[in-house]
């Protein structure tokens, strides 16, 4: 299979695809998440990971209109514990670093390191990996980076720190994409999905949809808002649901669509577990 990821070999996304589809595949990198939209819905992949909320620092509100605006179907789920380690040249001690470059929200996640080591310097980067992959071809020394031990393995670095991060339990969630595609037999089999809605502007439409929701019996696991292109100050939610019934959450959404002007199923799949290793 050829699956999109933001970022290259190494990256987090990367331990994803190969949690969800196996060692098997091959990768279509992409420098930034609006790249792969395109691919999907043109069939240059067969699929694609995307992050959609950190335990953390909450949901990543770009891909959830990413997902809408291109038409994208969640076909499934992964959560994978966030493992940092800080990694560099070999040969090259914790003492010998001078300045630290990863993506943004591997940073954001290691600030217990920062705040006991506030000599060294922080650059932001667009990829985990990419800096691993720079840091080896360039031969940086007194440059570090926080990536996966796998990165640390492909760019044949050495780990001067493992578990960087500040909560343990730090995880990410993540989407398996693709196309769009009509209802197929098997869908009976699931057991979790993604919508979208929009509400009336009237007192109480939320509370209604959230009230049809309970009788019946679908467990609501999330729910995210976000704001409606130009429309200032209008918003549309995202929530995911489990459910036990596949027909009774059909007959739900039936009742659901009488009482919102729009409802967008993103996708259904089967609900994926969060478990540390």
């Amino acid at each position: 299979m050829n699956i999109a990821i933001q970022g290259i070999q190494g990256s987090f996304h990367h331990l994803a695809a190969i949690t969800f589809f196996g060692e098997g595949i091959s990768l279509r990198e992409c420098r930034s998440f609006s790249d792969i939209p395109e691919l999907i819905n043109t069939n240059m992949v067969d699929g694609a990971i995307m992050a959609i909320e950190n335990s953390i620092t909450g949901a990543i509100l770009e891909n959830y209109h990413l997902i809408d605006a291109h038409h994208l179907s969640v076909n499934g789920e992964v959560y994978l514990p966030m493992i940092h380690n800080l990694m560099a040249l070999k040969g090259q001690r914790l003492s010998d670093i001078k300045e630290v470059r990863s993506h943004p929200i591997a940073i954001q996640h290691c600030q217990h390191f920062f705040r006991a080591n506030p000599h060294i310097k922080i650059s932001e980067a667009t990829d985990t990996a990419i800096v691993a992959k720079a840091i080896k071809e360039q031969k940086l020394k007194g440059v570090a980076t926080i990536a996966s031990k796998r990165a640390a393995e492909l760019f044949d670095l050495n780990i001067l720190q493992e578990g960087l991060q500040s909560d343990e339990l730090n995880m990410t969630r993540y989407f398996i994409l693709n196309k769009q595609r009509n209802h197929h037999p098997e869908d009976y089999l699931n057991n979790k999905a993604s919508l979208k809605f929009i509400t009336h502007h009237k007192k109480g439409n939320l509370l209604e949809v959230l009230t049809v929701l309970k009788e019946y019996d679908l467990n609501l696991t999330k729910i995210q808002s976000l704001p409606i292109n130009k429309q200032p100050w209008n918003y549309a939610f995202f929530i995911d649901l489990t459910f036990e019934d596949y027909q009774q959450y059909i007959k739900a959404l039936l009742q659901v669509e009488k009482i919102v002007p729009e409802l967008k199923v993103l996708g259904e799949y089967t609900q994926n577990n969060p478990l540390f290793e």
